[in-house]
């Protein structure tokens, strides 16, 4: 053999084919040919410290972190309905700004469904006074002014 250090075997313990230019893992620092290098071929054990994938929000194209394991469609759904700053996302949190005021109930209605009695709102499962058991106008807290 003429060059006797050029190339470097596969680390994989399957393989240990002498390769010409073997790629390093960023991951384990373990020397691979091309069919080990990916950190899914040779089982690496550090790959959790560098195989780390962020979603971009579809809307704003800002990165949304996630929970580790957890579907990076989860993770952009919940910022779309909490803090995407986007016109469409924002357009859609306040279609449906009319929450019931029963407690525990967190529908929301897209038209207001205002008691008569308590001047207070509720969808449409509690719109009626023996549904929220209503206290009057009195038991609501507001004060007697009707305008507005």
């Amino acid at each position: 053999m003429e060059f006797p250090e050029l190339g470097k075997h596969c680390s994989d313990q399957s393989c240990k084919q002498l390769d010409f230019l073997p790629m390093k893992c960023d991951a384990c620092n373990e020397v691979f040919c091309k069919d080990h290098i990916n950190y899914s071929n040779h089982s690496c054990p550090s790959a959790y410290k560098k195989d780390v994938q962020v979603p971009v929000c579809p809307l704003c194209n800002k990165p949304v972190p996630g929970q580790r394991g957890e579907a990076p469609d989860i993770a952009v759904s919940g910022h779309i309905d909490r803090d995407c700053q986007s016109d469409p996302a924002i357009k859609k949190r306040k279609v449906y700004a009319n929450r019931c005021n029963v407690k525990g109930c967190k529908k929301k209605e897209l038209v207001p469904v205002i008691c008569e009695s308590c001047r207070l709102n509720y969808c449409l499962r509690h719109r009626h006074q023996t549904d929220h058991e209503c206290k009057g106008f009195r038991g609501s807290g507001y004060s007697m002014s009707n305008q507005g």
